[in-house]
């Protein structure tokens, strides 16, 4: 099967921070749904489907599944099967820094883990080289100084050709910048933080300081793992096929509470007011800050895909559409 050749004509490309990078402003994420007991075909759908409307980055992590590395190993295999003849139009990301493998050196943010993680997760993906690796939280034990040194040397082997961070708020994150800054090291190009309507820490704890170090930022659950989209308000409940029924998911049962139920229910009006469904309301408002570069979605079904990626038609906000929204998600 032949791609959409007019694939890149209609997606608005952005540039992340000072670097050669642009990115879609809706990137595919595969934290939950390309595990071990994922449907295949589903999986090669929802990339084929990605792909087709322009979005050429796909973000994984070493620990992604489940079980950890399965996620990899899955997009290893589909990018044989797919997307061979395209390797170059492609942006392939993944992390390190949560638990992976048994024992003192299969976690956290040692140069060891690092390198070793990043040779173990390249195998997997059948891939010689990543477009972006991460540091995928701060290790309060180990030197900073260590853990970003590997991200330069990482760069400088040529196992990837961008350095990250995530989960870097505040001070930690000044500290990196200006320690990168100091040594002359390979300049970070992308931070990865969480942000929604729901968590707007980054607001106040990071925005202004990668627009200050020229870094782009690509937003992970902009959706909230699915409370920010139509799919508990209209069941009323826990649907079976929801996050937080699946035992194996990172979203529980006391985090759908009715007080946030009742808030989205309000958001809900102000996106059928605007004409979008909850979940391209919730994207295009993480979106609406030009520092933040792209918005990553997890999907199980390529319908979903299409229907966040027409959050970008309509991603202008007025003074009052805004204002009513921080009622219901203050900041």
């Amino acid at each position: 099967m032949e791609f959409n050749l007019k694939r890149y004509e209609h997606m608005p490309y952005r540039r992340a921070g000072r670097s050669g990078v642009v990115l879609p402003p809706v990137s595919l994420g595969m934290w939950h749904n390309f595990g071990t007991n994922a449907d295949h075909e589903n999986c090669r759908a929802m990339m084929r489907t990605a792909f087709d409307l322009g979005i050429l980055h796909f973000d994984l992590a070493n620990n992604y599944g489940p079980a950890p590395g399965a996620a990899e190993t899955r997009v290893g295999r589909i990018l044989k099967e797919d997307f061979a003849a395209h390797r170059d139009e492609l942006i392939i990301s993944t992390k390190a820094g949560f638990t992976m493998w048994p024992g003192p050196y299969g976690d956290w943010g040692s140069k060891k883990y690092l390198v070793a993680s990043l040779d173990q997760s390249l195998k997997r993906l059948g891939l010689d080289y990543v477009d972006i690796f991460y540091s995928h939280r701060p290790d309060p034990n180990t030197p900073i100084e260590e853990t970003i040194g590997a991200l330069d040397l990482i760069v400088k082997q040529g196992k990837a050709l961008y350095a990250g961070v995530s989960n870097y708020l505040g001070e930690d994150f000044v500290r990196v910048a200006e320690l990168v800054a100091r040594r002359g090291w390979t300049p970070l190009t992308l931070h990865q933080p969480r942000y929604s309507m729901f968590d707007r820490r980054i607001e106040t704890q990071l925005l202004e300081h990668t627009e200050r170090y020229g870094l782009g930022v690509i937003v992970y659950s902009p959706l909230e793992q699915g409370i920010l989209t139509n799919k508990y308000i209209d069941a009323g409940g826990i649907p079976e096929d929801s996050r937080a029924a699946d035992p194996e998911g990172f979203l529980t049962e006391d985090q759908v509470t009715q007080d946030r139920l009742e808030r989205v229910r309000g958001l809900n009006e102000i996106a059928r007011a605007r004409g979008q469904s909850m979940a391209q309301l919730a994207i295009a408002w993480a979106l609406r800050d030009p520092r933040v570069t792209s918005a990553l979605i997890g999907a199980s079904r390529p319908e979903q895909i299409v229907d966040c990626v027409r959050a970008l038609d309509n991603s202008a906000f007025s003074d009052e559409e805004l204002a009513a929204i921080d009622e219901l998600a203050p900041a």
